[in-house]
């Protein structure tokens, strides 16, 4: 398997741009981990969408995997209790 490429939605800069800058490293090394895998352990596939997630910390990653171009959309980032309501 190849690696993928990973883009971004533009509301991420937003959504990432209000947290700590100590969880904002966390988050995008965690990110940057999916290249090799996107769907490694701790990756949980959402019911009713072909989205996935992962933790880091109490942050949620949500992402789409495109297989057929190798490319990770990164969706959403946010608190634990409030990323799934406006995905």
């Amino acid at each position: 398997m190849g690696n993928y490429r990973i883009t971004f939605k533009k509301s991420v800069a937003k959504d990432l741009k209000f947290l700590p800058k100590s969880d904002v490293i966390k988050i995008v090394a965690k990110i940057d981990t999916l290249a090799e895998d996107p769907r490694r352990v701790g990756a949980i596939k959402l019911s009713g969408n072909e989205l996935y997630r992962i933790r880091q910390g109490l942050y949620r990653i949500v992402y789409e995997i495109k297989d057929h171009e190798l490319i990770i959309l990164v969706i959403k980032v946010g608190h634990r209790s409030d990323v799934y309501k406006r995905t």
